[in-house]
Order: C-alpha cells, then sequence, then structure tokens
C-alpha cells in the first residue's frame, strides 16, 4: 500500500486583528499549524521561526525515526526562538503553540504544545486528538469546571506550555499513529475551534469532499461567529494511490504555507465570504469633533499669543533635536534584503517614515534571489536585520552558500577516454537557512504561564 496526502492550507487574519501572528505549512509529508504570542514581542517571528525549522522536514524520513525527528526539530525551533529573544530585547516575551504532522509511510508522528488543534474524522465520526495546554483545560481535568463554563471561563486563553520565552524546557505531546486511507485530519489554531463547535466541525468535515472548498467554510465558520483572532486551518486527507478511483484528484504535492511565514503574511488566504463583507459594511463611521456652538471667529484673544508661540518653538524644536538623533540612530543599523532580483546589504532600517526613505544600499551582492530556497527567500524579501555592518555580511556569506549549494551543477566535460565510455552527471544538494526575521505585532490577550506558577501537569 503506497500512501500519499491530498490537502490545502488556508489563514485569515479575522474580523478585528489587522496582522497576521498564525502560520501554517502544509506539504507532502508535513503538516504544521503554529499560532504565535506576544504582541508586540513578535508572536508572528516566533510562529515564523518554527515553520522555517519544521519545513526542512517535507521528506521521506524512516519510519523508525520519526517521532524523535520531529521532536528534535520542534525543539531546535524553541532554540532558535530563545536565541531571538536574548539577542533582540524586544522581542523578550515571545511564543507560539505547535500541533505537527510527519508522515513516513504508512505513519504519523503528531508533535503537541498549546492550544493549537488536530481533528480526525475517521469513519464518519470526528474526534479531537490533541489536548489543549491551558489553565482552563487543567480546571477541566480535575472537574472544577463543566464543558459550559470552561467556555464562558475569563482566562480561557491562559496557556501553561508553549514554545519561546516564556518556556525555557517545553514539555510536548507526542504520539505515533497510522495513517488509514480515507481518514481525513484537520489542524486548525483556536481562532477556528474557539467558535466552531465540534458538532459543527464534524458536519463541515463530511460535507466538503474537496480540502480546500472545505477549509474555505470552516474560515467562513469562523468569521461568522465574530473573527476576533487570526483563524488558520489545514485539510489533509490520506490516500492509497494503489486504490486511487479513476477521475479522482491526484495527491498534492505543492507546499502550501499561510499566514506570517507565507509571502503576503497578513492578507487572508481563504476565498472572501460574506461574513468579511458584512463586517466592512456594519463598520460604525466615526463621530465628528465636538463644535462649541458660543465660540466666534471675530472674538479677540484674551491673552498674549507670544507665550504659547514660545512654547510651540520649543517643543518643535525638542522634536527635531529626537528625530535627528533618531536617523542618526538608524543610520548605524544595517540590514540584507533584495531589490527584486540579488541579495542587498543595506544601511538603516527596513521601515520608511512616510516619503522619507530610512535606508540605503550600501552593496548590491551578485547572489540571485532566485538561486536561494524558497523559504530562505522568503526570509530574505521580508528583510533580515543585523546589529552591524560585520553580522550582516556574515548573514550574506551565509546567504551566498545556500545559493550555490541550491544551483544545479554546470555541466562538464568528459574526459578523453579510448574505451569511449559515456559521462557521467553529478548531482547536487539543497541546503536551507534558518529562518530570521518578521514582523511585530500586538496579541494582548493572549498569555502564558510558566508551568512552575501553575499546577503540576
Amino acid at each position: 500500500m503506497s500512501i500519499a496526502l491530498r490537502y490545502a492550507a488556508r489563514s485569515d487574519v479575522g474580523l478585528v486583528r489587522s496582522n497576521n501572528q498564525d502560520s501554517g505549512y502544509a506539504g507532502s509529508h508535513l503538516l504544521v499549524v503554529a499560532d504565535g504570542m506576544g504582541g508586540h514581542a513578535g508572536g508572528d517571528v516566533a510562529s515564523s521561526v518554527a515553520i522555517g525549522r519544521l519545513a526542512r522536514l517535507d521528506s521521506e524520513t524512516p519510519a523508525s525515526d520519526i517521532v524523535a525527528t520531529l521532536e528534535e526539530t520542534v525543539l531546535d525551533a524553541n532554540q532558535e526562538i530563545l536565541r531571538r529573544a536574548r539577542d533582540e530585547p524586544q522581542l523578550r516575551g515571545l511564543g507560539t503553540t505547535i500541533t505537527a504532522m510527519l508522515r513516513a509511510e504508512g505513519k504519523f508522528a503528531l508533535a503537541h504544545i498549546g492550544d493549537s488543534r488536530a481533528y480526525l474524522l475517521r469513519e464518519e465520526e470526528t474526534v479531537q486528538v490533541t489536548k489543549d495546554h491551558t489553565f482552563v483545560q487543567r480546571l477541566l481535568d480535575e472537574g472544577r469546571l463543566t464543558e459550559e463554563e470552561a467556555e464562558r471561563h475569563p482566562q480561557r486563553s491562559v496557556l501553561m506550555r508553549v514554545l519561546g520565552d516564556v518556556d525555557a524546557d517545553p514539555e510536548l505531546d507526542l504520539s505515533l499513529r497510522p495513517a488509514h486511507p480515507g481518514d481525513r485530519w484537520m489542524l486548525c489554531s483556536d481562532g477556528l475551534s474557539g467558535l466552531v463547535s465540534l458538532d459543527t466541525i464534524d458536519a463541515t468535515l463530511k460535507t466538503f469532499e474537496d480540502p480546500g472548498e472545505c477549509a474555505d467554510e470552516l474560515i467562513q465558520l469562523a468569521l461568522k461567529g465574530g473573527g476576533p483572532d487570526n483563524i488558520t486551518c489545514l485539510i489533509a486527507d490520506v490516500v492509497d494511490l494503489d486504490e486511487l478511483p479513476r477521475g479522482e484528484a491526484a495527491p498534492s504535492t505543492t507546499p502550501q504555507i499561510v499566514g506570517s511565514a507565507a509571502r503576503s503574511r497578513h492578507q487572508p488566504t481563504s476565498a472572501s465570504g460574506p461574513a468579511a463583507k458584512a463586517a466592512a459594511l456594519t463598520r460604525e463611521e466615526p463621530e465628528a469633533p465636538y463644535q462649541d456652538e458660543d465660540f466666534s471667529e471675530d472674538e479677540p484673544p484674551r491673552r498674549s499669543p507670544w507665550p504659547a508661540l514660545v512654547a510651540v518653538a520649543l517643543l518643535v524644536a525638542l522634536l527635531g533635536g529626537i528625530l535627528w538623533a533618531g536617523y542618526a540612530w538608524s543610520q548605524r543599523q544595517f540590514f540584507v534584503g533584495t531589490d527584486g532580483t540579488n541579495v542587498v546589504l543595506y544601511q538603516g532600517l527596513s521601515q520608511d517614515l512616510g516619503p522619507i526613505s530610512l535606508s540605503e544600499p550600501v552593496e548590491v551582492t551578485d547572489i540571485s534571489l532566485e538561486d536561494l530556497p524558497e523559504v530562505t527567500q522568503q526570509q530574505v524579501e521580508r528583510t533580515i536585520s543585523a546589529d552591524d555592518r560585520e553580522s550582516a555580511e556574515a548573514i550574506i556569506e551565509r546567504l551566498d552558500q545556500a545559493a550555490l549549494a541550491s544551483r544545479p551543477p554546470e555541466a562538464t566535460d568528459p574526459a578523453p577516454s579510448d574505451g569511449g565510455g559515456e559521462p557521467s552527471d553529478g548531482g547536487g544538494a539543497g541546503a536551507s537557512e534558518p529562518s530570521d526575521g518578521g514582523g511585530l505585532s500586538e496579541r494582548p490577550e493572549r498569555t502564558a504561564t510558566p508551568p512552575d506558577e501553575g499546577e503540576d501537569s
């Protein structure tokens, strides 16, 4: 029996937030949902780093090693997140959930931490496979809350276990499961599971045969429920290639990356639906500013304008000095980006201040963006910050090595031979760069409590 996956990945920022801290990856051997947390501490950075590390596993792995391999890679991602938090003080407190499945032969390794979820539809029954690592779930397990009370509990978003700066020694839930033909798996962030009931999820998984249409419908259901959080959904069907009916869609082969790890991180990847349009139409217009009806433009001033003018002048001078100091500081920063074709070393900040550019290119390298692995291309396009020029040049050197490793070998002339033997071709090996970079975004209501502050799990 030869097993393969037919999959789809979708993500939406929701109806309230302006940025997406979720990340998702769906490939022929790997499924991952990561829900970043930390607000301005960098939730989108944490989820992107995790996806960048785990994406390397999307290839054939011996079935006997997949649980250990998945665990090791998730913990490597945690170390990378901790390093980013240590090296960049503005990222302190960042973290992410992880729900990941790695396929090898006829088995799945499952790694889980946080409150993203995995569901399985098998033989007309949908069950939740993972258990949330939340304070409310612990109270449920201890019998101190009912299901109804848990749904309304004010601390239902408090996480007890996550990857990142709030948990230096994360404990993963690990398991090995069979991959049965006909199974349908769904991985999602809590932006979906927190709004759509298990019964509705079950009915939707059974109704829509196409994974993409099914994922779109589930996201629309979450949007109709208010969509206060980012929403990410992965659907994967297990198919037997030996028993694939004629005319049925072939298994998927192209990886799909959504959310903050994707190229267009804050735009929805789901089809726009009536819930989003209705929300846009019902947004209230801001009220007009209050106007004093007793005010008369002809009324003479009651005090001398000079003190106010002096105060304004001093304020302008102070602001000018602050802006100049900030600009001077920005010009001591460096980052690596692209001009659309090649990798470029820039001096300054990657953001612009209105029409004012805060950066300028100092070196256009001969590293072609097309020569880099796909995940590394996305990192460069989002820009990779460096503390100084020496660090930036070290980043460029690593990118050059990744580009060289990804290029196909050049053809060489065969050595002369009296025997007239055929020339042989060489092969190259690809390489990928650890994920780095990502924007900062706000997620105030998502918090995490270190294990030693709660009860023993």
